[in-house]
C-alpha cells in the first residue's frame, strides 16, 4: 500500500457517488502523465486552480495539500512504519490530516492494510447490518456496538464485513415457505 495514494483517493471520494469520484480522481491522476502513483511534492506545487479544473472542491484541495505536506514531513507514516504500529497509533497520526477522520482511517485499516480487529462503530452500514441481523428495529448506538463487539475481538473486522453483507441479503422469510406463497 502507498498511504499517500490511498488517502488521497479517500479524500477525493468523500461525499460523492462512486462514478463521479472516479471521474474526478481520474482527472487528478491525468494531471501527472507517466506516473503510476501520485507524488506529494508534485501535489504541493500544483496550482489550486489546476486542481479545481480537475473537479476537486476547495476543501478537498486543502485536505489533499495538507496530506501531501504531512506525508513529506513524516506525520503520515510509510507502509513499512504502518507495519510496526497499532491501529490506534495509526488512527491518532492520520486524523491530524485535514479531511481525514476516524472512519476514513478505519476503512484504510480494513481494506488497504487488512487489519483483523477493526470495529467501525460509527459506520451506518455496520450499525444497520447489526440491527438487521439481530432483528432490532432501532440502530444500536456506537457505545452499544462497541460493548457488543468485544465478543468478537480480535476479529471484529470479519464481523463488520458480515454486517455490511447482511444488508445485501434478501428480507428474512420462513425457510419452509415455498417461493410461490
Amino acid at each position: 500500500i502507498r498511504p499517500f495514494d490511498a488517502l488521497a483517493e479517500s479524500i477525493a471520494y468523500q461525499q460523492l457517488s462512486g462514478k463521479a469520484a472516479a471521474t474526478i480522481f481520474g482527472r487528478v491522476r491525468a494531471l501527472y502523465p507517466g506516473r503510476k502513483y501520485l507524488d506529494p511534492k508534485q501535489i504541493l506545487v500544483t496550482p489550486d486552480d489546476t486542481l479545481r479544473l480537475a473537479g476537486l472542491s476547495r476543501n478537498k484541495i486543502a485536505a489533499l495539500k495538507d496530506l501531501a505536506a504531512k506525508t513529506i514531513d513524516g506525520t503520515v507514516p510509510s507502509s513499512r512504519a504502518f507495519a510496526r504500529m497499532s491501529d490506534e497509533e495509526i488512527i491518532a497520526r492520520l486524523i491530524t490530516v485535514r479531511g481525514i477522520g476516524r472512519w476514513t482511517v478505519e476503512m484504510l485499516l480494513l481494506f488497504d492494510l487488512g487489519r483483523p480487529d477493526v470495529w467501525p462503530v460509527d459506520d451506518y452500514g455496520v450499525r444497520k447490518g447489526f440491527a438487521k441481523t439481530f432483528g432490532r428495529r432501532k440502530l444500536p448506538t456506537p457505545k452499544e456496538l462497541m460493548k457488543f463487539g468485544e465478543k468478537w475481538r480480535p476479529y471484529r473486522s470479519v464481523a463488520a464485513w458480515y454486517f455490511w453483507r447482511a444488508l445485501d441479503a434478501p428480507k428474512k422469510t420462513n425457510r419452509f415457505d415455498s417461493p410461490e406463497s
